[in-house]
């Protein structure tokens, strides 16, 4: 039996929520789409207190960055770069064109193109996400992709140095000191001074992610990656101490991300809500945290690996933390998930900052039929298709007659029945 011990904000509060964030971005998109850079000057001012005389960053700009930080930062941004550009090219290279004879004299095929322009969005206000710029700027110049714009909000009044950086060293071809909604629209639709792309991608919070809802079909996305999600999935071989430090790090990203605790021991799941208070105690990001816990944490107590798998897959977190005694049995029958974190060695945060996979992760249920970001979101896979003989189009071309006869469509009959004609001589 599946039983809820703590329940965070209701369907119809969060229903509620999301239709405010929905009324806010509509605004703030059909006024950037209407005055272009001056409504982005003007939201910029407004949300982030930023109103620089070019949200472009020069080659000076950028190197002044730099040369603020220290030898070891550098050295960590390197590494974290050389694992995601590792893992990226190894998927890269599992996407291969193909071509082949399906039938004497046809041809089909494909081919791995990637898309042209694609702007990348690093989360920057609360946190300097230094890892979001390695996760979509690097990921695109792996798959690519000609041209890579970034931009991020600015942090303490400025742009953030580690930020810039990272999308620097990244291959960033653009980079922009911009935030929030405008600068996804303004990339999306383009201002006078920044040329819309084809693509955005990037995680955010919850107005980023609806922007990039509105925007889609206008651009391309890579997926909704909105407030950060965690799922705990753990049994008795799981101390509480564990199990709440991996809440917290992930509930701290934001008032609004959901951290469930999912568990078929009865014993963790009372001891939690007391361990939370205690470790609450002394993060320094607690206010947060603290917030995120009251208002979205869940404990939801279970008796069997069935049924932890079931809610599992009802959830569809974007993060599930795996802590059993058999993290393997998850791997194999869970299907909705965004990044599954398998043992007590690894956790999120691995993923979040270095260890080589994306952290951009469906959330809000998308898991159900999306993975995450990865370098084959960059590429479109096209198809093609070459008939070398007479007799080959000839005998497509019947079937194509009568098939196309049965839908009733005329035109589509002709284009075969022309063909018909003239190869049957």
């Amino acid at each position: 039996m599946i039983r809820n011990l703590k329940s965070g904000k209701t369907v119809e509060v969060k229903a509620e929520i999301d239709a405010q964030v929905r009324q806010t971005v509509e605004g703030i998109i059909a006024a950037i789409a209407e005055r272009g850079d001056q409504a982005v000057r003007e939201f910029s001012q407004r949300f982030d207190d930023w109103n620089p005389a070019s949200f472009r960053l020069s080659q000076a700009d950028i190197d002044a960055c730099i040369a603020t930080l220290s030898p070891q930062v550098i050295r960590d941004i390197e590494f974290a770069q050389e694992q995601i550009r590792h893992f990226a090219q190894i998927q890269k290279d599992a996407l291969r064109d193909v071509e082949v004879e399906t039938l004497p004299g046809v041809i089909l095929g494909h081919k791995n193109i990637p898309v042209d322009s694609v702007g990348c969005y690093i989360p920057g206000g609360k946190y300097p996400l230094v890892a979001s710029a390695h996760m979509s700027v690097l990921t695109a110049k792996v798959a690519g992709v000609r041209r890579v714009i970034a931009a991020a909000p600015p942090f303490g009044g400025k742009p953030s140095p580690a930020i810039v950086a990272a999308m620097h060293m990244a291959g960033a071809d653009e980079i922009y000191c911009v935030g929030g909604v405008q600068a996804i629209a303004a990339m999306a639709i383009g201002t006078e001074q920044i040329a819309g792309v084809d693509m955005i991608v990037g995680p955010g919070n919850a107005y980023v992610a609806e922007a990039k809802r509105q925007l889609f079909g206008r651009v391309g996305i890579d997926l909704l990656a909105g407030p950060t999600e965690t799922l705990i999935i753990a049994d008795d071989t799981c101390d509480v101490e564990l199990a709440v430090a991996d809440l917290l790090g992930q509930a701290e990203h934001g008032v609004n991300s959901p951290a469930i605790l999912l568990t078929n021991c009865e014993q963790l799941a009372r001891d939690t809500p007391a361990e939370i208070e205690r470790q609450l105690a002394k993060l320094p990001t607690a206010a947060i945290a603290g917030a995120a816990w009251r208002d979205y944490g869940e404990i939801i107590l279970c008796d069997t690996y069935e049924e932890l798998v079931s809610e599992g897959d009802r959830i569809a977190s974007e993060h599930v933390q795996v802590m059993t005694r058999d993290p393997d049995y998850f791997l194999k029958n869970m299907r909705n998930y965004g990044g599954l974190f398998l043992g007590q060695r690894t956790n999120v945060s691995y993923g979040d900052k270095v260890i080589g996979t994306n952290h951009t992760l469906p959330t809000k249920k998308s898991a159900r039929f999306t993975g995450g970001l990865w370098v084959g979101k960059f590429i479109k896979t096209c198809t093609y298709q070459r008939i070398l003989t007479d007799e080959a189009s000839l005998m497509i071309g019947e079937y194509c007659s009568r098939l196309c006869a049965l839908e009733g469509f005329a035109g589509h009959q002709e284009q075969a029945d022309i063909r018909v004609r003239r190869y049957a001589k």
